[in-house]
């Protein structure tokens, strides 16, 4: 594998969720090209199970896309937060529970072709009421789903969200190990 020697980086856009950047890049051969990158916090995104077993997944408008998509509770990263505490504040923002135990279950780069951004995937465990004012979620619905449906609407595409299709397959992959429960 080859790397790419950074020549020359220029900010062409610098908003308040992204900073987009162009850099040129020499390739091993001596060619230089140009990269377009879009810069992005890290995020994190949870699988969140209910006391009867049930996945917590949110339903909401996506503006890029024109469309509502099923998805498993994600957010940004504040500066200076880490990504549990993230985790935890978007559960309660998204969701209205506060998960008492939490555990990581991976992570993933969201499109590492082009963005800088990672994701830190959680599972969320013994929910408990918590609801957090956050203005920009009153559009949100939550859908409970059974876990034995999750691999269903994963391979009928119903969920068709890379960081929801990641975190449940990471989540449905543990065969319930992480929480002692059989699926």
């Amino acid at each position: 594998m080859h790397s790419e020697k950074t020549v020359s980086s220029q900010l062409v856009y610098n908003g308040d969720i992204v900073k987009i950047r162009i850099d040129t890049i020499r390739m091993p051969d001596g060619y230089e090209t140009n990269r377009t990158i879009v810069e992005h916090a890290d995020c994190i995104a949870v699988v969140a199970i209910d006391e009867k077993n049930n996945v917590l997944l949110v339903n909401q408008f996506r503006k890029p896309i024109e469309k509502g998509l099923l998805e498993i509770p994600a957010g940004g990263i504040d500066p200076g937060e880490d990504a549990e505490t993230a985790a935890r504040r978007e559960m309660q923002e998204e969701t209205g529970y506060l998960p008492q135990k939490l555990v990581r279950l991976g992570g993933v780069y969201s499109a590492p072709g082009y963005c800088t951004e990672y994701l830190h995937l959680y599972l969320a465990t013994d929910l408990a009421p918590s609801r957090l004012f956050a203005g920009d979620t009153e559009g949100i619905e939550i859908v409970r789903v059974p876990i034995p449906e999750i691999r269903k609407m994963l391979s009928t595409n119903k969920i068709t969200d890379a960081k929801s299709i990641a975190g449940l397959y990471m989540f449905l992959n543990t065969g319930g190990k992480i929480r002692n429960t059989k699926f």
